[in-house]
């Protein structure tokens, strides 16, 4: 049978200049809106703002300027912003519903209340999750009436489902299954570009890892090489950096990682006078992500790698929101994780994970890479941040708060009769837009969401189950990384990046009846941004999103 197979993959990464010239204009904000006098009384324009930028955040302020315009003024320039909040963590929320839910991502999520294509029916915990057609979107009509999503951490069992038709499409089908597939004309195999990366953590506060020799001498212990070669598919590479080399800026393709020398790292350990009597816990979740094919397999792999050498290892299998809760607070001192683009850019990558106070899963923070990774994020000079990003990636390799394993590639795979099917490079499948010619499509991921309201949640497999229902200001093409007009139909901002003036879609309606206004995505940021906010709560309190994206929260408590 002759192979069906769609590639995603796009050939150049163009970073400053697709954020700053889609749908905008560089000039000075449009006029506001004039409201007739009614209407002026009957809306109440909200603001937050700081009272100076010393409290180390890049929001100074956000404004509802009138009932269709918000304005955010930053602290210094950011011309990553509009990918920034085109991303799902800033979907909006109508304001009064969060009010009367005190922000608690549990209990808006058990009955959301989003503007996007489909809207809850029910979310069966631990089965599925069951949406239906939201008739009053704003926009393009989803192509099918109910949208069902189920999950399996097996690979075989999302195959044997999409093989025996119950399902219409899976995420990440294993290596071994892939090729099986594209060799099927029942189904169609969507490649995603390697957008992301896979590393062995470690908190470099907890013993025995709270010593940088011993954490060099780990990075020389595994075989990187080996890892990729035994349990990737093809088109993923051994990484040398801790971003794909597709970025650039932000790839280091003269400085690369440690070379597999498994009798170096044993004289190291010595040196450092490592205890070899010791066992060490390698905790994982057994979810299968695009950068971690699999993941009980890598584990054990690098349990027997470590072992050449003397250091005995036991594995640590986890539940995966379990998981993702006890690294992202610094409870596991070695784990397996990893990483795939929000946005394409390095600052989705550098910041969130290296110079993000939110994020506690390295341990302590690095000021010598923390000041780079700053300063690079507010240039749009390209071989300017590539400078900085060099001495990022010098300085990475000295202090090793993980080892950079791999850029796997994934793909999705559908039944050939779905239209429109697609993969992400960000992972943000858009299921509205696919049509199996059914009142139903079903949908197998590798997991179950956290919660259904994604303020305060990291993990992909959450994030997809809110973006069915919730909206952003802009949003990424489908399929693709350039940023489109969303809740917003059109923006401008200023020549020094620090003023961004948001025009919203009239007549938007809430899953709820509500009407979209300015003051529910003041409200919508405000709630993260603000932690003296009553609906600063989320499901962790963490918010690591928003701190990686837009530095300290404003009123934070003083440590």
């Amino acid at each position: 049978m002759n192979k069906k197979v769609v590639s995603s993959s796009f050939a150049v990464l163009v970073i400053f200049s697709l954020l700053l010239t889609a749908f905008m204009s560089a000039a000075a904000p449009a006029p506001t809106t004039v409201l007739s006098k009614a209407a002026a009384a009957a809306f109440e324009p909200m603001k937050v703002a700081a009272a100076n930028c010393d409290y180390g955040g890049e929001f100074k302020s956000i404004e509802a300027v009138d009932e269709s315009t918000v304005k955010f003024t930053l602290c210094y320039p950011d011309p990553a912003f509009p990918s920034k909040v085109a991303f799902s963590v800033f979907g909006i929320q109508d304001k009064d519903y969060l009010d009367a839910n005190k922000g608690d991502s549990v209990v808006l999520g058990e009955k959301a209340n989003g503007t996007g294509a489909y809207k809850l029916v029910e979310w069966k915990k631990g089965d599925s999750i069951i949406y239906e057609a939201n008739p009053d979107y704003w926009g393009t009509k989803a192509k099918v009436k109910n949208l069902v999503f189920k999950w399996s951490d097996q690979s075989a069992q999302r195959f044997l489902e999409l093989n025996s038709g119950t399902v219409d499409g899976i995420d990440n089908p294993a290596p071994e299954d892939i090729e099986t597939l594209k060799g099927d004309s029942n189904f169609t195999v969507y490649d995603r570009t390697a957008l992301n990366i896979f590393y062995v953590g470690f908190n470099v506060n907890l013993k025995p890892f709270d010593n940088e020799k011993v954490r060099q001498a780990f990075a020389q212990a595994i075989d990187r090489q080996r890892i990729v070669d035994e349990y990737y598919p093809a088109g993923s590479t051994v990484a040398q950096n801790f971003v794909p080399d597709l970025f650039n800026p932000g790839f280091s393709k003269d400085i690369k990682w440690y070379d597999y020398n498994k009798d170096t790292a044993k004289k190291m350990l010595e040196d450092a006078k490592f205890d070899f009597n010791q066992e060490i816990t390698l905790a994982f979740r057994n979810v299968v992500r695009g950068y971690l094919p699999s993941p009980d397999k890598v584990a054990q792999e690098i349990q027997g790698q470590l072992a050449e050498i003397g250091v005995k290892i036991k594995l640590k299998e986890m539940e995966s929101a379990t998981f993702i809760d006890d690294t992202s607070a610094g409870k596991e001192p070695f784990y397996l994780l990893g990483w795939g683009a929000d946005y394409p850019d390095s600052t989705n990558f550098y910041d969130y994970h290296f110079a993000n106070d939110n994020n506690k899963q390295f341990g302590k923070l690095f000021p010598d890479i923390v000041e780079p990774i700053k300063k690079a994020g507010q240039l749009s000079d390209a071989a300017e941040r590539q400078k900085l990003y060099d001495k990022v990636n010098e300085l990475l390799k000295v202090h090793v708060p993980m080892i950079p394993v791999a850029h796997g590639g994934s793909a999705t795979v559908f039944k050939a009769d779905v239209k429109n099917a697609h993969a992400s490079p960000l992972t943000n499948e858009i299921f509205a837009v696919m049509d199996n010619g059914k009142d139903q499509l079903v949908w197998m991921q590798n997991g179950e969401p956290a919660a259904l309201w994604c303020s305060d949640e990291t993990d992909g497999e959450t994030l997809r189950g809110c973006e069915a229902m919730f909206e952003s200001l802009l949003a990424y093409k489908v399929g693709g990384v350039e940023v489109e007009p969303s809740l917003a139909e059109k923006y401008t901002v200023n020549k020094d990046a620090t003023e961004y003036v948001f025009n919203l879609r009239k007549g938007v309606k809430f899953h709820n009846g509500a009407t979209l206004d300015a003051n529910d995505v003041v409200a919508s940021f405000a709630a993260q941004w603000d932690a003296a906010s009553p609906n600063h709560k989320g499901r962790t309190g963490t918010f690591e999103y928003f701190g990686s994206f837009f530095g300290s929260f404003l009123n934070a408590p003083k440590k």
